[in-house]
């Protein structure tokens, strides 16, 4: 007999399972998602203080330094907040583990690239290009 046989269940399942890394998770969701309502809010007041405006308004509006720092960042939580939620949908509802590897890969994929979609967007219009 193994020493790991002899030891009890609530010892072998000590440091393992979500205990491991679930507050870890559970902080960065909380975390984004405030970032997400002082993020969300602005924006929201953006958009009604450029209601009506044209192309080329928005534009300029983008140019500003502040905004496209502001842009960057609410697209970088959005994609990273959303991620973390669909971990979690991924983990608790997909059980074969091949099939849970695969998809939380290219639901991490899918977010990264339209993250960086997102953000080359913003870039752009910010310095003209």
């Amino acid at each position: 007999m193994g020493r790991r046989e002899l030891r009890s269940p609530l010892g072998r399942a000590i440091g393992l399972g979500s205990a491991k890394e679930g507050v870890q998770h559970w902080w960065a969701q909380r975390v984004s998602a405030m970032a997400l309502v002082l993020l969300g809010l602005w924006f929201v007041a953006a958009l009604i203080a450029h209601a009506g405006a044209d192309h080329a308004a928005v534009v300029h509006w983008l140019h500003a330094p502040v905004t496209a720092v502001l842009m960057v960042l609410l697209l970088a939580v959005v994609f990273y907040h959303a991620a973390l939620g669909m971990q979690v949908v991924i983990e608790d509802y997909v059980h074969s583990e091949w099939l849970k590897l695969f998809s939380l890969l290219v639901m991490r994929l899918i977010s990264f690239v339209l993250a960086a979609a997102g953000i080359f967007a913003v870039l752009r219009i910010a310095f003209g290009g």
